[in-house]
Protein backbone atom coordinates (compact mmCIF):
# COMPACT_ATOMS: atom_id res chain seq x y z
CA UNK A 1 0.00 0.00 0.00
CA UNK A 2 1.24 3.46 -0.87
CA UNK A 3 -0.51 6.57 0.46
CA UNK A 4 0.41 10.12 -0.53
CA UNK A 5 -1.33 13.05 1.12
CA UNK A 6 -0.66 16.77 0.84
CA UNK A 7 -3.74 18.44 2.23
CA UNK A 8 -5.08 20.86 4.79
CA UNK A 9 -8.34 21.20 6.69
CA UNK A 10 -9.41 24.00 9.01
CA UNK A 11 -12.01 23.27 11.70
CA UNK A 12 -12.68 26.21 13.97
CA UNK A 13 -9.31 27.36 15.32
CA UNK A 14 -7.63 24.02 14.50
CA UNK A 15 -5.68 23.64 11.26
CA UNK A 16 -4.47 20.28 9.98
CA UNK A 17 -1.65 20.50 7.43
CA UNK A 18 -0.12 17.16 6.42
CA UNK A 19 2.35 16.44 3.66
CA UNK A 20 3.52 12.84 3.84
CA UNK A 21 3.98 9.63 1.88
CA UNK A 22 3.97 6.19 3.48
CA UNK A 23 4.26 2.66 2.13
CA UNK A 24 3.68 -0.63 3.89
CA UNK A 25 1.05 -2.93 5.31
CA UNK A 26 1.02 -1.86 9.00
CA UNK A 27 1.19 1.92 9.35
CA UNK A 28 0.65 3.77 12.61
CA UNK A 29 -0.61 7.32 13.12
CA UNK A 30 0.56 8.39 16.57
CA UNK A 31 -0.05 11.50 18.61
CA UNK A 32 -1.79 12.94 21.66
CA UNK A 33 -5.51 13.61 21.83
CA UNK A 34 -6.45 16.63 19.76
CA UNK A 35 -3.40 16.40 17.49
CA UNK A 36 -5.44 15.76 14.32
CA UNK A 37 -5.23 11.96 13.97
CA UNK A 38 -8.96 11.40 13.52
CA UNK A 39 -9.31 14.41 11.20
CA UNK A 40 -6.58 12.92 9.00
CA UNK A 41 -8.43 9.58 8.95
CA UNK A 42 -11.68 11.31 7.92
CA UNK A 43 -9.89 13.04 5.04
CA UNK A 44 -8.45 9.75 3.78
CA UNK A 45 -11.77 7.92 4.04
CA UNK A 46 -13.77 10.71 2.36
CA UNK A 47 -15.93 11.50 5.38
CA UNK A 48 -14.36 14.98 5.36
CA UNK A 49 -13.26 17.00 2.36
CA UNK A 50 -9.92 18.84 2.54
CA UNK A 51 -9.94 22.58 1.97
CA UNK A 52 -7.15 22.08 -0.55
CA UNK A 53 -4.55 19.54 -1.63
CA UNK A 54 -4.53 15.98 -2.91
CA UNK A 55 -4.73 12.39 -1.68
CA UNK A 56 -3.49 9.38 -3.66
CA UNK A 57 -3.89 5.71 -2.71
CA UNK A 58 -1.83 3.26 -4.77
CA UNK A 59 -1.42 5.96 -7.44
CA UNK A 60 -5.20 6.48 -7.70
CA UNK A 61 -6.37 10.03 -7.07
CA UNK A 62 -8.98 10.08 -4.29
CA UNK A 63 -9.03 13.84 -3.92
CA UNK A 64 -7.50 16.79 -5.77
CA UNK A 65 -8.66 20.36 -5.38
CA UNK A 66 -6.65 21.31 -8.49
CA UNK A 67 -8.20 18.57 -10.67
CA UNK A 68 -11.68 18.78 -9.17
CA UNK A 69 -11.59 15.13 -8.00
CA UNK A 70 -13.36 13.96 -4.84
CA UNK A 71 -14.26 10.26 -4.84
CA UNK A 72 -17.18 9.37 -2.61
CA UNK A 73 -16.43 7.20 0.48
CA UNK A 74 -18.08 4.10 -1.03
CA UNK A 75 -15.95 4.36 -4.20
CA UNK A 76 -12.73 4.59 -2.19
CA UNK A 77 -13.20 1.06 -0.76
CA UNK A 78 -11.75 2.09 2.60
CA UNK A 79 -13.30 0.53 5.72
CA UNK A 80 -13.22 2.05 9.20
CA UNK A 81 -13.22 0.53 12.69
CA UNK A 82 -14.05 3.28 15.18
CA UNK A 83 -13.28 3.68 18.89
CA UNK A 84 -16.87 2.69 19.63
CA UNK A 85 -18.13 -0.40 17.78
CA UNK A 86 -20.94 1.58 16.05
CA UNK A 87 -22.98 -1.57 15.35
CA UNK A 88 -26.56 -1.38 14.06
CA UNK A 89 -28.67 -2.01 17.18
CA UNK A 90 -31.70 -3.32 15.24
CA UNK A 91 -29.67 -6.02 13.46
CA UNK A 92 -28.31 -9.33 14.72
CA UNK A 93 -24.60 -10.05 14.81
CA UNK A 94 -24.88 -11.97 11.53
CA UNK A 95 -26.78 -9.17 9.82
CA UNK A 96 -24.22 -6.62 11.03
CA UNK A 97 -21.39 -8.75 9.65
CA UNK A 98 -23.04 -9.11 6.25
CA UNK A 99 -24.06 -5.47 5.92
CA UNK A 100 -20.96 -4.35 4.02
CA UNK A 101 -20.53 -7.69 2.24
CA UNK A 102 -23.94 -7.44 0.58
CA UNK A 103 -23.11 -3.95 -0.66
CA UNK A 104 -19.73 -4.99 -2.01
CA UNK A 105 -19.51 -5.50 -5.78
CA UNK A 106 -19.35 -9.19 -6.68
CA UNK A 107 -15.96 -8.90 -8.39
CA UNK A 108 -14.46 -7.48 -5.17
CA UNK A 109 -15.73 -10.27 -2.90
CA UNK A 110 -12.55 -12.21 -2.17
CA UNK A 111 -13.17 -12.87 1.56
CA UNK A 112 -15.73 -15.54 2.43
CA UNK A 113 -17.94 -14.77 5.46
CA UNK A 114 -17.54 -18.24 6.97
CA UNK A 115 -13.73 -17.99 6.79
CA UNK A 116 -13.74 -14.67 8.63
CA UNK A 117 -16.34 -15.83 11.17
CA UNK A 118 -14.15 -18.81 12.06
CA UNK A 119 -11.01 -16.68 12.32
CA UNK A 120 -12.68 -14.20 14.69
CA UNK A 121 -14.47 -17.00 16.61
CA UNK A 122 -17.87 -15.36 16.05
CA UNK A 123 -19.93 -18.49 15.29
CA UNK A 124 -21.53 -18.69 18.78
CA UNK A 125 -22.59 -15.02 18.54
CA UNK A 126 -24.27 -14.94 15.13
CA UNK A 127 -27.91 -15.04 16.28
CA UNK A 128 -27.46 -12.65 19.20
CA UNK A 129 -28.57 -9.04 19.29
CA UNK A 130 -25.65 -6.67 19.56
CA UNK A 131 -26.89 -5.28 22.89
CA UNK A 132 -26.14 -8.70 24.41
CA UNK A 133 -22.41 -8.57 23.62
CA UNK A 134 -19.44 -7.64 25.78
CA UNK A 135 -17.19 -4.75 24.76
CA UNK A 136 -14.60 -7.11 23.30
CA UNK A 137 -17.24 -9.08 21.37
CA UNK A 138 -18.69 -5.87 19.92
CA UNK A 139 -15.28 -4.79 18.70
CA UNK A 140 -14.66 -8.18 17.06
CA UNK A 141 -18.00 -7.90 15.25
CA UNK A 142 -17.15 -4.33 14.15
CA UNK A 143 -13.81 -5.59 12.82
CA UNK A 144 -15.54 -8.46 11.00
CA UNK A 145 -18.11 -6.11 9.42
CA UNK A 146 -15.32 -3.83 8.16
CA UNK A 147 -13.29 -6.72 6.72
CA UNK A 148 -16.30 -8.28 4.95
CA UNK A 149 -16.73 -5.03 3.04
CA UNK A 150 -13.59 -6.31 1.25
CA UNK A 151 -11.69 -3.02 1.53
CA UNK A 152 -8.33 -2.29 -0.03
CA UNK A 153 -7.39 -0.27 3.09
CA UNK A 154 -8.57 -0.56 6.70
CA UNK A 155 -8.57 2.48 8.99
CA UNK A 156 -8.63 1.75 12.73
CA UNK A 157 -9.35 4.87 14.78
CA UNK A 158 -8.29 4.11 18.37
CA UNK A 159 -10.23 0.82 18.23
CA UNK A 160 -8.98 -0.32 21.65
CA UNK A 161 -9.20 2.85 23.73
CA UNK A 162 -12.73 2.13 24.98
CA UNK A 163 -11.68 -1.29 26.33
CA UNK A 164 -9.94 -2.17 29.60
CA UNK A 165 -6.42 -3.62 29.47
CA UNK A 166 -7.56 -7.24 29.63
CA UNK A 167 -9.85 -6.82 26.61
CA UNK A 168 -7.40 -4.64 24.69
CA UNK A 169 -4.76 -7.32 24.61
CA UNK A 170 -7.31 -10.01 23.80
CA UNK A 171 -8.38 -8.05 20.70
CA UNK A 172 -4.89 -7.27 19.36
CA UNK A 173 -4.19 -10.84 18.12
CA UNK A 174 -7.47 -10.72 16.17
CA UNK A 175 -6.52 -7.40 14.56
CA UNK A 176 -3.13 -8.75 13.51
CA UNK A 177 -4.38 -12.15 12.31
CA UNK A 178 -7.14 -10.64 10.14
CA UNK A 179 -4.67 -8.32 8.39
CA UNK A 180 -2.15 -11.12 7.85
CA UNK A 181 -4.71 -13.72 6.73
CA UNK A 182 -6.47 -11.50 4.18
CA UNK A 183 -3.51 -9.23 3.32
CA UNK A 184 -5.39 -6.02 4.01
CA UNK A 185 -3.09 -3.08 4.79
CA UNK A 186 -4.15 -0.78 7.60
CA UNK A 187 -3.62 2.59 9.23
CA UNK A 188 -3.75 2.17 13.00
CA UNK A 189 -4.48 5.34 14.95
CA UNK A 190 -3.57 5.52 18.64
CA UNK A 191 -1.87 7.53 21.36
CA UNK A 192 -0.66 4.31 23.08
CA UNK A 193 3.03 3.50 22.60
CA UNK A 194 2.38 -0.15 23.51
CA UNK A 195 -0.26 -0.46 20.78
CA UNK A 196 2.14 1.15 18.28
CA UNK A 197 4.85 -1.38 19.16
CA UNK A 198 2.47 -4.32 18.82
CA UNK A 199 0.49 -3.23 15.76
CA UNK A 200 2.72 -1.22 13.42
CA UNK A 201 5.97 -1.31 11.43
CA UNK A 202 6.11 2.36 10.40
CA UNK A 203 4.68 5.46 12.06
CA UNK A 204 3.58 8.97 11.18
CA UNK A 205 3.85 11.10 14.31
CA UNK A 206 1.25 13.89 14.42
CA UNK A 207 1.38 16.91 16.71
CA UNK A 208 -0.67 20.13 16.59
CA UNK A 209 -2.01 19.30 13.15
CA UNK A 210 1.42 18.63 11.60
CA UNK A 211 3.34 15.49 10.71
CA UNK A 212 6.51 15.98 12.76
CA UNK A 213 8.22 12.65 12.09
CA UNK A 214 8.17 9.47 10.03
CA UNK A 215 9.73 6.72 12.08
CA UNK A 216 9.58 3.13 13.38
CA UNK A 217 7.97 1.96 16.64
CA UNK A 218 11.38 1.24 18.17
CA UNK A 219 12.79 4.65 17.22
CA UNK A 220 9.70 6.40 18.58
CA UNK A 221 9.85 4.42 21.85
CA UNK A 222 13.50 5.40 22.25
CA UNK A 223 12.80 9.08 21.57
CA UNK A 224 9.94 9.12 24.08
CA UNK A 225 11.70 7.05 26.76
CA UNK A 226 12.52 9.93 29.12
CA UNK A 227 9.08 11.58 28.95
CA UNK A 228 7.05 8.37 29.13
CA UNK A 229 5.85 7.40 32.66
CA UNK A 230 7.04 3.83 31.99
CA UNK A 231 10.19 4.61 30.05
CA UNK A 232 10.98 2.28 27.16
CA UNK A 233 8.67 -0.74 27.12
CA UNK A 234 10.31 -4.11 26.47
CA UNK A 235 7.64 -6.48 25.12
CA UNK A 236 8.30 -10.18 25.57
CA UNK A 237 6.22 -13.07 24.27
CA UNK A 238 6.97 -16.10 26.46
CA UNK A 239 5.62 -19.64 26.39
CA UNK A 240 5.71 -23.05 28.12
CA UNK A 241 5.90 -21.93 31.76
CA UNK A 242 6.96 -24.19 34.61
CA UNK A 243 5.87 -23.49 38.20
CA UNK A 244 8.95 -23.01 40.38
CA UNK A 245 8.84 -21.98 44.06
CA UNK A 246 5.65 -19.99 43.58
CA UNK A 247 6.91 -18.31 40.42
CA UNK A 248 6.55 -19.01 36.70
CA UNK A 249 9.74 -20.00 34.91
CA UNK A 250 9.70 -19.11 31.19
CA UNK A 251 12.32 -20.01 28.63
CA UNK A 252 13.80 -16.86 27.12
CA UNK A 253 16.28 -17.82 24.43
CA UNK A 254 18.99 -19.75 26.27
CA UNK A 255 17.95 -18.24 29.60
CA UNK A 256 15.11 -18.66 32.09
CA UNK A 257 12.99 -15.75 33.24
CA UNK A 258 11.25 -15.97 36.61
CA UNK A 259 7.94 -14.09 36.66
CA UNK A 260 5.49 -13.69 39.54
CA UNK A 261 2.35 -13.02 37.45
CA UNK A 262 2.40 -15.68 34.74
CA UNK A 263 -0.01 -18.18 33.21
CA UNK A 264 -0.36 -21.85 34.01
CA UNK A 265 -0.16 -22.89 30.36
CA UNK A 266 0.33 -21.45 26.90
CA UNK A 267 1.85 -18.21 25.67
CA UNK A 268 1.83 -14.90 27.52
CA UNK A 269 2.77 -11.35 26.58
CA UNK A 270 4.69 -9.30 29.13
CA UNK A 271 5.69 -5.67 29.44
CA UNK A 272 8.93 -4.74 31.20
CA UNK A 273 9.83 -1.10 31.82
CA UNK A 274 13.39 -0.01 31.09
CA UNK A 275 13.35 1.54 34.59
CA UNK A 276 12.85 -1.84 36.25
CA UNK A 277 16.27 -3.15 35.14
CA UNK A 278 19.11 -2.52 37.63
CA UNK A 279 22.65 -2.57 36.26
CA UNK A 280 25.85 -3.65 38.05
CA UNK A 281 29.45 -3.38 36.94
CA UNK A 282 30.36 -6.55 38.84
CA UNK A 283 28.45 -9.65 39.88
CA UNK A 284 26.60 -8.75 43.11
CA UNK A 285 27.29 -11.04 46.07
CA UNK A 286 23.64 -11.21 47.12
CA UNK A 287 20.48 -9.75 45.67
CA UNK A 288 16.74 -10.20 46.20
CA UNK A 289 15.85 -9.94 42.50
CA UNK A 290 15.14 -13.39 41.06
CA UNK A 291 16.60 -12.64 37.61
CA UNK A 292 20.30 -11.86 37.18
CA UNK A 293 22.01 -11.97 33.78
CA UNK A 294 25.49 -11.29 32.51
CA UNK A 295 25.12 -9.17 29.38
CA UNK A 296 26.97 -7.07 26.84
CA UNK A 297 26.18 -3.46 25.94
CA UNK A 298 25.19 -3.64 22.27
CA UNK A 299 24.17 0.00 21.84
CA UNK A 300 23.55 3.25 23.73
CA UNK A 301 21.20 6.14 22.94
CA UNK A 302 20.17 9.46 24.47
CA UNK A 303 16.67 10.56 25.44
CA UNK A 304 16.39 14.00 27.06
CA UNK A 305 19.27 13.54 29.51
CA UNK A 306 18.68 9.86 30.15
CA UNK A 307 20.63 7.02 28.57
CA UNK A 308 19.14 3.92 27.01
CA UNK A 309 21.36 0.85 27.31
CA UNK A 310 20.60 -1.90 24.79
CA UNK A 311 21.66 -5.14 26.46
CA UNK A 312 22.47 -8.35 24.62
CA UNK A 313 21.81 -11.43 26.75
CA UNK A 314 23.05 -14.37 24.68
CA UNK A 315 21.36 -12.94 21.60
CA UNK A 316 18.19 -11.68 23.33
CA UNK A 317 17.77 -7.90 23.66
CA UNK A 318 16.51 -5.69 26.48
CA UNK A 319 16.59 -1.91 26.89
CA UNK A 320 17.55 -0.54 30.31
CA UNK A 321 17.46 3.14 31.29
CA UNK A 322 19.77 5.11 33.58
CA UNK A 323 20.69 8.75 34.14
CA UNK A 324 23.78 10.15 32.42
CA UNK A 325 25.77 10.43 35.69
CA UNK A 326 25.21 6.72 36.43
CA UNK A 327 26.44 5.77 32.95
CA UNK A 328 29.58 7.84 33.52
CA UNK A 329 30.24 6.44 37.02
CA UNK A 330 29.88 2.86 35.77
CA UNK A 331 32.04 3.77 32.73
CA UNK A 332 29.54 2.09 30.43
CA UNK A 333 30.33 1.98 26.73
CA UNK A 334 29.39 -0.22 23.80
CA UNK A 335 31.01 -3.62 24.38
CA UNK A 336 31.03 -3.31 28.19
CA UNK A 337 30.07 -6.33 30.27
CA UNK A 338 27.35 -5.66 32.85
CA UNK A 339 25.05 -7.60 35.15
CA UNK A 340 21.31 -6.89 34.89
CA UNK A 341 18.95 -7.63 37.78
CA UNK A 342 15.17 -7.78 37.34
CA UNK A 343 12.57 -8.53 40.01
CA UNK A 344 10.07 -11.27 39.20
CA UNK A 345 7.29 -8.76 40.01
CA UNK A 346 8.59 -6.27 37.40
CA UNK A 347 7.00 -8.15 34.50
CA UNK A 348 3.45 -6.95 33.78
CA UNK A 349 1.30 -9.56 32.05
CA UNK A 350 -0.66 -8.03 29.18
CA UNK A 351 -2.30 -11.12 27.73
Amino acid sequence: MNLRIDAEKKQGSFLLQVNAEVSGERIGIFGPSGSGKSTLMHLISGLLQPDRGEIYLNNECLFSSAKGVNRSPERRRIAIVFQQAMLFPHLSVKANLLYGYRRCRTENRRIRPDTLINLLKLQPLLQRGVENLSGGEKQRVALGRAILANPRLLLMDEPLSALDDALRFQIIPYLRSVSEEFRIPYLFISHSMTEMQLMTDHILEIENGRCIDETTPDQLARKRMAQSPKGYLNLLSLAAPVKQHGLFAYQWGKNTLLVSDGKEVGEALFELSSREIILFKKHPEAISARNLFECTVAEMFESEGRVGIVLSVEGEKLVAEIVRSAAEELMISVGSTLFAAIKASSFRKLA
